[in-house]
């Protein structure tokens, strides 16, 4: 007896729904209507304070670069909050056989020295005969920034991280020299050269009263007498 045939239907395979992707149009839209949203207001606020968390951060944790070619490698000078440079040519304030010149709020910052007047409310420039003696006071209410020039002379500061209290250097006649005096700090120049003259410019970063209380005199006994 033969068989009957056995018909067979085909078999369609399902074919995956697929869904039709988002525009980036619609992406956008959605996401303005959402800042549009009173409930977007945290959102946005979490957003900012990690950002400015992250700036902090980076900020905090970057080293401060100063300018090599301005850096003090003495360490007594960096102790008196100073840096020299020679006035013969070529050095680094001596670009030509005219002479030099420089900006000494600028060199103070980029040197790394810290302190000091970043603006000049007050400028004075005067001179110290031999022998002679100015400052040996301290200001409470200001920063300075001193350019010393033309004979041998000590400059001296506090600094209460040394035994004696204070730091002192001995500049050479063919130096100039930056120095910077913080608020409270305490300072003096002394002209110990035999022949010739020191000059001086100062930088305070706030006009101050002599007469007032705001300064000390006569720190120093060793350099009254």
């Amino acid at each position: 007896m033969a068989n009957p045939r056995r018909t067979s239907t085909p078999i369609t395979p399902e074919l995956p729904i697929q869904f039709q992707p988002r525009t980036l149009d619609s992406r956008f839209s959605r996401l303005k209507l959402f800042l549009k949203k009173p409930q977007a207001f945290p959102f946005l606020l979490s957003i900012f304070l990690i950002l400015t968390w992250v700036f902090l951060r980076i900020h905090q944790q970057t080293p401060k670069l100063t300018n090599p070619t301005f850096s003090t490698t003495n360490n007594q000078d960096h102790e008196a909050n100073l840096i020299r440079f020679s006035s013969r040519f070529p050095s680094p304030i001596t670009k030509d056989p005219r002479g030099w010149i420089l900006d000494p709020v600028s060199i103070a910052l980029d040197s790394g020295i810290s302190g000091g007047a970043l603006t000049c409310a007050s400028i004075h420039v005067g001179e110290i005969k031999p022998g002679g003696l100015r400052g040996n006071h301290r200001h409470y209410t200001c920063n300075e920034t001193f350019l010393i020039w033309g004979a041998t002379t000590v400059f001296r500061v506090e600094n209460h991280g040394l035994e004696k209290g204070y730091a002192q250097v001995t500049l050479e006649a063919d130096d100039v020299a930056i120095a910077v005096s913080p608020k409270g700090t305490a300072h003096a120049l002394v002209n110990v050269d035999s022949s010739r003259t020191t000059y001086i410019v100062g930088c305070q970063d706030r006009v101050i009263s002599y007469n007032s209380s705001n300064s000390d005199f006569r720190v120093w006994d060793d350099l009254n007498s």
